[in-house]
């Protein structure tokens, strides 16, 4: 069992991230080929085992059209 670098609090953002991006209907694979990041990158955001920055999470907003509120 992986253990999760992040309080609870970023667990709620990697779920918002999954819950957006399949809202808006994009595999792991199309997200990573349109932030120029690897596949892996996003699975491990989504799990939270990944850090993401502000600019990262503004990527991910716009790419998902929503609001950094909404991660937040």
């Amino acid at each position: 069992m992986t253990k999760a670098i992040h309080q609870n609090e970023y667990r709620q953002i990697a779920e918002k991230l999954k819950i957006a991006r399949t809202e808006i209907g994009f595999t792991q694979k199309e997200v990573a080929e349109k932030i120029n990041k690897p596949q892996s990158y996003i699975s491990k955001a989504e799990s939270a085992e990944q850090r993401i920055d502000i600019i990262e999470l503004k990527q991910f907003a716009k790419l998902y059209k929503k609001t950094i509120n909404f991660f937040l």
